[in-house]
């Protein structure tokens, strides 16, 4: 993807920490890309994992940036499926235990919010008894609540080498056509003590968006993912669109929509030309 790299925890972080907060943005989302990966992916919850290690060299930089990590296992597992596998498909309970653990080592490692995106039944209500348990009562959970099985995240999966060596997440990830579900599953998620719910996609998903809105008063995250990220950048690089612009009515949908916030590879873009717009 045009403009999004890998950055490895040392100096390179640093700059580009200090670069975010330059352009007054005030949250980062961390995934991680562990040097190996196994079949439960045990770096995942490892105290001195990549997310950890970057957690805490980023806090001691600053201080007061608002910290979120990805809580999944499909970046780190061998088979790259969203959790610990039996006869290869997903054991969602067995998953739950590796959720919790993950969770827990990014709280300690100075995480303000995690961000649980396998889709598993259950992942916010033991997430929370893990993070409570463990002394984590102020650490706040962002769930994926609503996360379709989207061909919109190609890119991001090539860029992280985590496509499923198998068959696909349509098994724990949701039907496009399918809305009813999603408004359950923001409500099973709002119940179990989620703090901020996530529609993902965002572009082909407004009417999701609206219809969690309308349903909920938690904060509402919409995720503009990698491929809606590369076709405008794409399109921007032929000439066809004016990228600015574009960009800037896209994000615009998602808040009239009612997306209190918003997950974006455009972000610092944004920011910049949001800037120039304010004179400042």
């Amino acid at each position: 993807m045009p403009g999004v790299c890998h950055h490895s925890v040392d100096d390179a972080l640093d700059r580009e920490v200090d670069r975010i907060r330059a352009l007054g943005i005030h949250a980062v989302l961390l995934f991680g890309l562990p040097a190996a990966k196994d079949e439960l992916g045990s770096e995942n919850y490892s105290a001195d994992g990549i997310v950890q290690r970057a957690l805490r060299r980023i806090r001691a930089r600053h201080q007061d940036l608002l910290l979120v990590t990805d809580v999944c296992c499909c970046e780190y597992t061998s088979h790259g499926h969203c959790g610990v596998l039996r006869d290869r498909r997903v054991d969602n309970d067995a998953t739950l235990e590796v959720l919790g653990r993950v969770a827990t080592t990014h709280a300690d490692a100075g995480a303000d919010i995690v961000a649980p995106s396998g889709m598993m039944d259950g992942m916010v209500a033991a997430i929370r008894g893990a993070l409570d348990a463990a002394g984590h009562t102020d650490a706040a959970i962002l769930s994926y609540a609503v996360k379709y099985a989207s061909a919109y995240y190609g890119p991001f999966r090539e860029a992280a080498g985590s496509t499923p060596a198998f068959g696909d997440r349509r098994e724990y990830q949701m039907d496009p056509a399918n809305v009813r579900e999603a408004i359950l599953e923001a409500a099973l998620d709002e119940a179990q003590g989620a703090d901020m719910l996530m529609v993902k996609p965002a572009l082909a998903y407004l009417d999701v968006v609206r219809a969690i809105r309308e349903r909920t008063s938690l904060p509402l995250v919409a995720y503009n993912v990698s491929g809606e990220y590369s076709m405008v950048k794409a399109g921007a690089r032929l000439g066809w669109l004016d990228e600015r612009r574009v960009v800037l009515e896209s994000l615009m949908g998602m808040r009239r929509a009612g997306a209190d916030v918003i997950i974006s590879y455009h972000a610092k873009d944004a920011a910049g030309w949001l800037a120039e717009e304010r004179g400042g």
